[in-house]
């Protein structure tokens, strides 16, 4: 659901900005289908792609590329030709690509981090956000031990949202239900939140948006905004901006849900014969 209730199947919602991270593509975890509904019922005068858009370190143990993660790269390039500013922000898992910065590929920008403005006079450090986790940054050994482990579970979350689309439910993520009820995990994600923001405070600027973590947020902190946009793996989320400068998280997967309920009405109940 937006802010306006459910979208149309047909309609195309113009943002001022759009933020999306956290792709994955390369990878069965990715659901790029969602991600191509969302690009073609979006647009926006500018696009950034803030991380973790491929998964290269997937990719390096074993190739996976279906049509639709083609399909993905294309339609964002079609953007980049058709007029919006696309920034790229590598992240971590495509951290190869940040041997480009400062370099422009098929009108796609990419940089390591950024200062975005909003309609407002708001400023925002744009940033992945992998170098504020300690794992990634000291123990990188460890970081793909998790990520195996990760996998596994996102595994687990792909044939369950097979039998629950095949019962007629919508998508839900059995791995962000498990992060939000870890300990550990809600103590780490407050650790990063935290490192992010101090840092925007050290830049001198109003807030922060980033990815890497897949847990989308929109809140204030110590005086801060901080911002997640989410991902396509488990969230489903994208961030954008209004035209007044307003952010906004969309959960797609519920847009789309809300879509569909209104495309498909439940039938109308037989009228009984009187007795």
């Amino acid at each position: 659901m937006t802010a306006e209730g459910p979208m149309p199947m047909d309609q195309v919602t113009r943002y001022r900005t759009i933020w999306i991270s956290d792709v994955h593509l390369g990878t069965r975890a990715c659901n790029a289908n969602l991600l191509l509904d969302f690009l073609k019922h979006t647009d926006s005068d500018t696009l950034y792609l803030v991380g973790d858009i491929v998964d290269g370190w997937r990719l390096k143990k074993s190739w996976y590329w279906p049509q639709q993660h083609n399909d993905v790269i294309q339609k964002l390039l079609r953007k980049a030709r058709k007029g919006t500013r696309v920034l790229y922000i590598p992240g971590n898992h495509d951290e190869a690509a940040r041997q480009f910065v400062g370099q422009n590929f098929g009108d796609v920008d990419v940089a390591d981090d950024c200062i975005h403005e909003t309609a407002d006079g708001r400023r925002f450090l744009v940033i992945h956000g992998d170098q504020f986790d300690v794992v990634v940054r000291y123990a990188k050994w460890l970081a793909h031990i998790g990520d195996k482990a990760y996998e596994l579970l996102l595994h687990t979350n792909t044939a369950l949202n097979i039998v629950r689309r095949r019962l007629g439910f919508s998508y839900w993520s059995l791995s962000a239900y498990m992060k939000q009820r870890a300990k550990r995990a809600v103590e780490f994600v407050g650790r990063f939140e935290l490192a992010l923001v101090e840092e925007a405070r050290r830049r001198g600027v109003d807030g922060v948006i980033c990815g890497h973590i897949h847990t989308a947020e929109l809140k204030d902190m110590q005086g801060m905004t901080y911002v997640n946009d989410g991902d396509w793996v488990e969230s489903c989320t994208a961030l954008v901006e209004h035209d007044d400068g307003r952010l906004e998280i969309l959960h797609w997967a519920d847009i789309v849900a809300a879509r569909d309920a209104v495309a498909t009405p439940e039938p109308a109940l037989k009228p009984q014969r009187a007795a």
